[in-house]
């Protein structure tokens, strides 16, 4: 079904351009916190392919494309490399990267969630394994950044919800056998805007209701 949707040209340059920006943001943090170049570079590796490998090992699509596309494994190292020498260029067009990060975030939710029922997955769970793929990277950067996942606090804009969406939107068109190249590029649009919208207007999830605690917020 993946096949249908996108040639397979199109769809490794699709996911070779979202490794990239991926392993971009894993690299800067690892920058921020001070890590050397090993450091470096398993964060963008982590931040750029742990979604997928994620979903790989849950469906049983061993070995994992990471492990036998070379593009796939290297794209991160590039990534790693550039912001070890030019981390000061790049944190000056983080908006830019956040953008490229968003349209990461659209494409993975979308591809993920066709790839697990392609393996035969119920709807549920491949919508899940989509939101899994499109925010596992980060969550395991985050992790091996010894930081709350930003996914999981409130002081950051959303992030797994626009994902979530996208993938809700195509279990629906795989429900109502809706789902071509049409459908689905709309479901990525979606889940882009609406982290752009999140990012731009600073939308977050609403905590727990009368929530009352004597711990101090995080600055």
């Amino acid at each position: 079904m993946l096949n249908e949707l996108f040639t397979p040209s199109v769809q490794h340059a699709l996911d070779i351009v979202g490794i990239f920006v991926f392993a971009i943001s894993g690299a800067l943090l690892a920058v921020r916190k001070n890590f050397d170049v090993f450091g470096i570079a398993v964060l963008a590796e982590a931040t750029a392919l742990g979604g997928g490998l994620f979903r790989d090992l849950i469906i049983g699509a061993v070995p994992p494309a990471a492990f036998t596309d070379l593009g796939y494994f290297t794209t991160p190292l590039l990534a790693a490399g550039l912001v070890f020498f030019l981390h000061p260029h790049v944190e000056r067009i983080q908006a830019g990267v956040n953008v490229f990060d968003a349209a990461g975030l659209g494409l993975f939710c979308v591809t993920g969630t066709v790839k697990a029922y392609d393996y035969g997955l119920g709807l549920t769970s491949s919508a899940a394994l989509g939101l899994a793929t499109a925010v596992g990277g980060g969550v395991l950067r985050d992790v091996l950044a010894n930081e709350v996942p930003s996914l999981l606090r409130w002081d950051r804009d959303l992030y797994a919800v626009p994902a979530m969406v996208g993938a809700t939107v195509i279990a629906l068109c795989i429900r109502f056998d809706a789902l071509n190249a049409l459908t689905s590029g709309a479901a990525v649009i979606t889940a882009f805007v609406l982290r752009l919208l999140a990012l731009r207007f600073h939308w977050r999830a609403p905590r727990a209701h009368n929530r009352r605690s004597a711990r101090a917020e995080e600055a």
